[in-house]
Formats: structure tokens, sequence, C-alpha cells
């Protein structure tokens, strides 16, 4: 049934929460988990007001490619012990938009997500990362509380 899993990871107790209930998935259906973590750049509209040169920008992103790494490595160690295939990804771009590029690009048969993660005030005024991947995936998605 569910042979491929997708499971965003971004550190937050909700996304480890998710890696768990996904590995319980894959144990019962024999399935592959395919764990990402996106970062999104520094290109925000809100940057544009305070002017910052492009090596500054560029840091920026460096810094955050490396705790996407960071994350990817922790959750390597949560999986050492799943008998199942992983795989480990970083993606970059708005979440919610690589999260339903990257189950289609797998070939997902679900994705299990945090209800909450790190993105803050974000959430307020865009909407949560997970009803917007609940609300455009084309496959099954459950939002772990």
């Amino acid at each position: 049934m569910f042979k491929k899993i997708l499971v965003p990871v971004d550190g937050s107790e909700g996304s480890w929460r998710a890696l768990d209930t996904a590995v319980e998935l894959g144990k019962k259906f024999g399935g592959e988990l395919h764990v990402i973590n996106v970062i999104q750049p520094y290109n925000n509209a809100a940057l544009l007001a305070v002017p910052l040169d492009h090596a500054t920008v560029s840091q920026g992103n460096s810094e955050l490619e490396k705790i996407g790494d960071k994350v990817l490595e922790m959750a390597q160690e949560r999986l050492s012990t799943y008998e199942g295939e992983t795989k480990f990804s970083l993606e970059v771009g708005h979440p919610s938009e690589r999260i339903i590029a990257m189950a289609k690009k797998t070939g997902a048969d679900a994705i299990v997500i945090g209800s909450r993660g790190l993105s803050g005030i974000a959430e307020f005024f865009l909407g949560s990362v997970s009803s917007k991947v609940a609300q455009y995936a084309n496959v099954p998605v459950l939002i772990v509380k």
C-alpha cells in the first residue's frame, strides 16, 4: 500500500514524530523512506527593504545548507536501525512546493509530515506548510500532531 513514503524533516519535534510514524508505516508495509529537508534561501521580498550584497546572501544560504545537512544527518542516525531502504536529500525552495514536487518526482505513495515545524511567524501569514501540502498533494498526507 505505502511502498514509498516521503518524510519532510526540519529538526523540529513535530518532524521527528512524523519520522517515527513513517518508520512504523514503513515497517508495516515494507516501505522505502525518502527523507527530505527543504531550505528556503534568502530571497524574500522582506529582504528588499534591507540592502544586502550578493556575498552576504550567499553566506546566509550556505549556512542554511549546513543546517539542512545536519538535520539530515540526525535523521540518518534516527533511522540507523530501519531495515527498509532509506534515501535522503536536501532541497532548496519554498517548503510546500518542494515537498509536493518531490512526492511526484520520487513516486511517493504517501507523505508523512509534522503538523508544526520551525517556520514560526511565516505560518501565521502564509498558512502552514503541512496544510498546503495536504491541500495540493496528489497522494495521501498524514499530518502528525
